[in-house]
């Protein structure tokens, strides 16, 4: 039996926030969230790279270290990893098995995240980590993974409009589902937010109590050297540091201040995180499907997840650069805002090719289209293709390519190239 054969039963029962099923399945399985020590990490775009550059920075400094995110993009171990090692096939089994037997009869099933999650909590418990980078799936108040009181850390990297249906249809609605994840007493790293956000998670921080540090972006310093400056308003006491920046795009000098502020904040309560470690940890960080840049059928492709607005804006950002119309190979799921990111990527000259997104509700390439020439009536181009491949194969291979729109395309695409070169 396959992970997907195991949680498909439940699949049907969606996305519902809400903690009461989770505690009630880990209360069964003995309160494995208690043993795991954790670095809570939320937010609208940038919770992945964080947690990237937090486990690697831990693993380089000697600890066993956790970590959890979501969602993956070629298999369900990529979520679960132990020093930056994805879990075995079958220990994934083996747990999933585990929180399926402890579920008791009832009419409010536990959801497929709250079920893997407990499987995570589960591991970790099992696997006596040192402690876990816990990425928050939805939200954050109400998130399954919000179920510990003392994280050492929590981290809110970005407020922008996504999943507004259920969040909330305002920054500082959104916001203050976010700091839900904010706990008394306990220090709280967070980036740069708009003043609607930033307000009201300035407010559930002083409800709660505990030091805060309002990240600000790193600045380069030469070609390859950027600089983490301690930011005016720290409740902490941080140290400047040059380090290297592994991850492309603008939104990394964001992404890896906030993990050094984090990391900072982990060193004022004793854990042993030197500069030295810092860097050479960021350093090897990886984070594949975000600005990564690859080579298929004699192509050169820029893939990224760029699932929403404020997403799309920074890959936009990145590719500007080029200077070159670009080939947007595009999918977007029905929940998100199309019109948002298609507004934020296109420009006249660009060409379009539309995809639906495989095995997932997706917005219908026809209206992709259509919303495309509304917004971008100068589009050199556009039309839409039953695959990614032939979306891909109809270019140059000169052309400025860019796979992007949904992580669940990306990771299909991803699925594609493993299966062609294992055959």
């Amino acid at each position: 039996m396959t992970a997907d054969e195991l949680l498909q039963p439940f699949g049907r029962f969606g996305v519902r926030l809400g903690l009461e099923r989770s505690q009630q399945l880990l209360a069964v399985l003995g309160q494995p969230q208690q043993r795991v020590p954790i670095i809570h990490v939320a937010g609208t775009n940038g919770k992945g790279s964080v947690c990237a550059y937090l486990s690697a920075v831990l693993t380089a400094a000697g600890y066993r270290v956790g970590r959890y995110t979501s969602p993956h993009l070629v298999d369900w171990t990529e979520r679960i990893c132990l020093n930056e090692q994805p879990i075995a096939r079958p220990v994934l089994l083996d747990l999933l098995r585990a929180v399926r037997d402890a579920i008791a009869p009832q009419p409010d099933p536990p959801t497929q995240f709250e079920i893997f999650t407990a499987a995570a909590w589960l591991y970790f418990a099992r696997q006596a980590v040192d402690l876990a980078v816990v990425e928050v799936g939805l939200g954050g108040r109400l998130d399954a993974t919000n179920v510990v009181d003392q994280p050492l850390v929590t981290v809110i990297t970005s407020i922008g409009f996504d999943h507004t249906q259920v969040l909330g249809n305002t920054l500082a609605a959104i916001a203050r589902e976010k700091a839900g994840i904010l706990k008394p007493g306990r220090p709280a790293v967070i980036g740069p937010l708009p003043p609607e956000a930033q307000a009201a998670v300035a407010a559930q921080q002083q409800a709660v109590g505990g030091p805060v540090i309002w990240v600000e972006p790193a600045v380069p310093v030469s070609a390859s050297r950027i600089r983490f400056q301690p930011p005016d308003q720290s409740d902490l006491p941080l140290t400047a540091l040059d380090y290297s920046l592994p991850l492309a795009g603008a939104v990394q000098l964001t992404n890896s201040a906030i993990a050094i502020a984090a990391l900072q904040a982990l060193r004022v309560q004793g854990w042993a995180v030197s500069d030295t470690t810092i860097q050479t940890g960021l350093a090897n960080a990886r984070w594949p499907g975000r600005l990564q840049q690859l080579r298929w059928q004699q192509r050169e492709i820029l893939i990224d997840g760029a699932h929403n607005p404020p997403a799309a804006i920074a890959l936009r950002q990145y590719v500007d650069a080029w200077q070159e119309p670009v080939v947007w190979v595009l999918g977007i799921l029905s929940s998100k805002d199309d019109r948002g990111v298609l507004a934020a990527l296109l420009r006249p000259g660009d060409r379009f090719h539309a995809v639906a997104v495989p095995d997932h509700a997706t917005i219908a390439p026809s209206e992709l289209i259509v919303l495309a020439k509304e917004l971008c009536p100068e589009l050199a181009d556009s039309r839409e293709y039953a695959s990614v491949e032939a979306a891909l194969l109809d270019s140059g291979r000169s052309d400025r390519l860019v796979l992007c729109g949904s992580l669940y395309l990306i990771g299909a695409f991803l699925h594609q190239i493993q299966n062609e070169a294992e055959a």
